[in-house]
């Protein structure tokens, strides 16, 4: 049974999402009781989607890339774990022990909280419970038992759900999306640490009263406040930073496409998001009706990818402007341990700071000093786990080409998998125990918030 399940798990890794998506996405949707025609066509849109947004982070990192390289080797800083990325990451987390059965049991984990009230969001995302497994295999081979592994990637879960439906209002208020959270591995534990950021923000005399969302910024600059022009002026100012101009005629060249790139990302990436959300609108319909039907009179969420929420204009704003500062960030975090090079994932800073946005209200300054502090952070996390991630990568058969350590940024950075790596490091079942009793104690508090919410509303 269990080979039979590594099977289908490794062929979704040789899938890739774009692929497994609409698989899934169609399944999924014939088991909410959607038709064929309508379930098939929103799986294929879906896929569709997935590869916009793939190709544009493609062209982001292919672009980014050799000037982030350009940057780090200008300041000649030895940082000797390479950040991999999260595809490398997800296929590591699949071919995982934990992998081969954490979607059909995240799946029913997800049913029974919320049969018995402990969660509002029904997470349609099956692709990303990669996440829970990379947790949940990297506990499984620090401690040498698979159930550990599989017992920690569902108290990661549930964690997350609970971290989801906390910060479902204010991310559905700011997005305009009723009825929608974020169950993403992730996001959703930098949305709930942007909390205390934004009350340290607020009390910071000056800082508080900057207005930097975009459209107070297009209304003070003008066209050169606009997404687009953004974008330019911030791929120009990271191309010169990387590039510089030793060879003027080749520099100039490479910072000028930087800056037109960085501007075609702005303007690109909301329409192929646009594409994701008109696959996922029938089949999140699906699931309100699928769960409405069997929990009546209960209000939920549908929990989808954060990478629908990726190509606002805060969001992309910020994530630009991280890349070099992440950069900077690790370079002068190296003297104090840091050993990790920021490379691939810097395209994906989107995902890791479009749910802190919103409790920033927007604001890109914000957004920016909170994302740096995180991913700053985050890198110490991404520090430590490298040598049990280089294992559980090669046990599980990744090609690792660099030879030596690997981590990420998505994920191996994520203060989410920093907690449940050290709690079961150091007390073992105990630590996994006090996992659970706390998650257990957060999703009963946030459903109490949330009740307490309902009431307030329905009284006034």
């Amino acid at each position: 049974m269990n080979g039979i399940l590594e099977s289908i798990s490794q062929l979704f890794v040789d899938l890739g999402a774009s692929i497994a998506l609409p698989i899934l996405i169609t399944v999924f949707g014939l088991m909410l009781g959607e038709k064929l025609p309508r379930a098939f066509r929103a799986g294929v849109t879906i896929g569709i989607g997935f590869i916009g947004i793939g190709l544009i982070i493609g062209l982001l990192f292919g672009k980014v890339g050799p000037a982030a390289q350009g940057l780090a080797d200008r300041f000649n800083v030895d940082l000797t774990i390479v950040d991999v990325g999260w595809p490398a990451s997800a296929a590591i987390a699949f071919g995982s022990k934990v992998g081969a059965i954490i979607i059909p049991i995240c799946l029913l984990m997800n049913i029974f909280l919320l049969a018995v009230g402990l969660t509002k969001t029904f997470d349609i995302d099956l692709w990303n419970y990669w996440h829970f497994a990379f947790i949940g295999g990297l506990v499984a081979a620090m401690t040498d038992s698979y159930a550990k592994g599989i017992v920690t990637a569902l108290i990661a879960m549930m964690l997350t759900l609970a971290l989801a439906d906390w910060a479902a209002p204010r991310i559905q208020a700011h997005y305009d999306y009723p009825d929608i959270s974020f169950p993403h591995g992730t996001s959703a534990a930098y949305a709930i640490l942007a909390y205390p950021l934004n009350w340290v923000f607020d009390r910071i005399p000056g800082f508080n009263k900057l207005k930097a969302d975009p459209d107070s910024i297009q209304k003070r600059f003008g066209i050169f406040g606009e997404t687009t022009m953004l974008g330019l002026f911030i791929g120009l100012a990271l191309g010169v930073a990387g590039f510089g101009l030793d060879k003027p005629r080749e520099d100039i060249i490479a910072i000028l496409g930087l800056g037109i790139t960085l501007a075609a990302v702005m303007l690109l990436l909301p329409r192929m998001v646009a594409i994701l959300m008109e696959g996922l609108v029938p089949i999140s319909e699906a699931a309100r009706s699928f769960v409405g039907k069997r929990f009546p009179g209960r209000k939920f969420y549908i929990g989808l990818d954060s990478a629908v929420v990726i190509g606002q204009p805060a969001v992309i704003a910020t994530s630009l402007i991280l890349v070099p500062v992440t950069l900077l960030t690790a370079i002068a975090l190296a003297p104090l341990g840091n050993k990790v090079f920021p490379l691939v994932d810097l395209a994906t800073i989107p995902f890791i700071v479009c749910l802190m946005v919103p409790i920033f209200g927007g604001n890109i300054i914000r957004s920016v000093a909170g994302g740096a502090i995180l991913i700053g952070g985050g890198l110490f996390i991404a520090t430590a786990i490298a040598p049990t991630l280089t294992e559980v990568a090669v046990s599980s058969g990744f090609n690792n080409e660099t030879g030596g350590m690997i981590s990420s940024l998505v994920d191996g950075a994520n203060p989410m998998t920093g907690l449940f790596y050290w709690l079961s490091d150091i007390g073992g079942w105990t630590g996994i125990g006090i996992l659970g009793a706390v998650t257990l104690a957060i999703s009963i508090l946030v459903k109490m918030k949330v009740k307490h919410n309902i009431s307030s509303s329905v009284s006034h």
